[in-house]
C-alpha cells in the first residue's frame, strides 16, 4: 500500500499554534461510517451523539516536563529532550547537537532555572539516542529537579516557545500516571463538566495508561506503509480496565476509544474475539488499512498529519475514502488541526 494515499494539502494557518480559549470549547466533526454522513458540529454535542449505554475508554498518561536546555561546560548550548526512564536519575534520551553528547560527557541543564543538574552521558545508543545520568544540585531527586527546570514538550509544528499555559493545557484534566512526552491529545477537550455529562448519560468509563513518546511524530519515510518500522510505546491496561471492557463486548455495550493511543492500547491486548486482557509491557503495533480492529466501535481523535501513522489507524477503523473526504470537509469548514486542534467522532 503507498504511503502517497494518506496525503493531504493543509493550509498552515489551520495548524493550531494555541490550545482554544476555554478547555473543551473545540469543534467537532462526526463521521458515520454506515451512512458516510459527514457532520460539523462543536464538541459540546459530544453526547448527543454517543449511544448510551457505552464505555468509554481514555489514557491517564501524565505529559511531564521533559525537555531541558542548558549548556556544555565549555559554554555552549545543548538541548535534552527525556524519551524513556531507564532508573530514576537515568533516562533514554534525544539530544540537540549530537556531537556535544559524547559518551562520558558531562553538561550542565537547568541552570537559568536556579537547578544546576549534571548530565553524565553514559552510553550513545545505537539509535542515535543516548543514555544519561542526571545529578541535580541542593539535594533534590531529579523528579523535582525536573519539576522546577524542565519545560513542557510542545510538538515540532508549535513554532513557539512553551508558556506558563501549556503546563495546563498541554495535559488531559484526568492525567495521573506514568510519564509521556506528547499528550494524548483527544483527551485534551474533555472537562470534568464533560465526563460527568457522560456519565449522566449513561457512558462509563475506563483507563489505559500509554507513555507517548517521540515516536508519534515520527515521519513515514518508506514509501510503502507495510515497510515502516512503529517504534515502541509503553502502556498499562489495569485489571479493572480489562474486566470493564470484556463485560462490555460480552453484553454488546459498545467501546468508545479516546485517541490512537487508547487503540493501540486495547488492540495490542486483544484476544482474537475482542476480549482483552490486563497488561503492562510495550507494543509496536501498527495498525493501518487491512487491519480488523476487535476491540473498539467508535473513535474519537484529532486531525494528525498528512503520511502520518496515526492518520492510518483512522483510516484502517473509518475507512480510507470516507476518512480523507471528512478531512478534506474540514479544511473547507476551516478546522483547526494537530495537537491543539478540534476532534473527530467516528461512529
Amino acid at each position: 500500500m503507498e504511503v502517497s494515499l494518506f496525503s493531504y494539502q493543509l493550509p498552515e494557518h489551520l495548524i493550531a499554534q494555541h490550545p482554544p480559549k476555554e478547555r473543551g470549547s473545540s469543534r467537532l466533526m462526526v463521521v458515520k461510517r454506515k451512512t458516510g454522513e459527514i457532520i460539523p458540529t462543536h464538541f459540546s454535542q459530544l453526547p448527543q451523539y454517543l449511544p448510551s449505554p457505552a464505555l468509554m475508554v481514555l489514557n491517564n498518561a501524565k505529559v511531564i516536563p521533559a525537555r531541558l536546555l542548558g549548556r556544555k561546560e565549555t559554554g555552549g548550548r545543548v538541548e535534552c529532550l527525556l524519551v524513556h526512564k531507564v532508573k530514576e536519575d537515568t533516562w533514554e534520551c534525544l539530544v540537540k547537537p549530537g556531537r556535544a553528547w559524547r559518551e562520558g560527557r558531562r553538561l550542565i541543564l537547568g541552570e537559568e532555572q536556579g537547578v544546576k543538574i549534571v548530565a553524565v552521558v553514559e552510553e550513545v545508543l545505537p539509535t542515535g539516542r543516548r543514555r544519561v545520568r542526571f545529578e541535580p544540585s541542593q539535594g533534590l531527586s531529579f523528579e523535582e529537579a525536573l519539576k522546577r527546570t524542565g519545560q513542557v514538550p510542545l510538538p515540532p509544528y508549535i513554532q513557539r516557545p512553551p508558556s506558563a499555559d501549556d503546563q495546563e493545557r498541554y495535559q488531559t484534566v484526568f492525567a495521573s500516571q506514568g510519564y509521556a512526552v506528547a499528550a494524548p491529545t483527544a483527551g485534551l477537550h474533555f472537562t470534568h463538566s464533560m465526563l460527568s455529562s457522560l456519565k449522566e448519560k449513561g457512558i462509563d468509563t475506563a483507563y489505559v495508561t500509554l507513555n507517548v513518546g517521540p515516536g508519534t511524530f515520527k515521519p513515514v519515510k518508506t514509501e510503502r506503509v507495510e515497510e515502516h518500522q512503529m517504534e515502541e510505546e509503553f502502556f498499562t491496561i489495569p485489571q479493572e480496565t480489562a474486566e470493564k471492557v470484556n463485560a462490555a463486548k460480552r453484553e454488546g455495550i459498545p467501546v468508545i476509544a479516546v485517541g490512537t493511543t487508547v487503540t493501540r492500547a486495547l488492540e495490542s491486548s486483544a484476544e482474537p474475539e475482542g476480549l482483552i486482557t490486563a497488561a503492562s509491557r510495550w507494543t509496536d503495533l501498527f495498525i493501518y488499512p487491512g487491519y480488523r480492529l476487535k476491540v473498539i466501535d467508535h473513535l474519537i481523535t484529532n486531525f494528525h498529519l498528512p503520511r502520518s501513522t496515526l492518520l492510518m489507524l483512522v483510516c484502517a477503523f473509518g475507512g480510507r475514502e470516507l476518512i480523507m473526504a471528512a478531512y478534506q470537509r474540514a479544511i473547507e469548514e476551516e478546522f483547526k488541526v494537530y495537537s491543539y486542534g478540534d476532534a473527530m467522532l467516528v461512529l
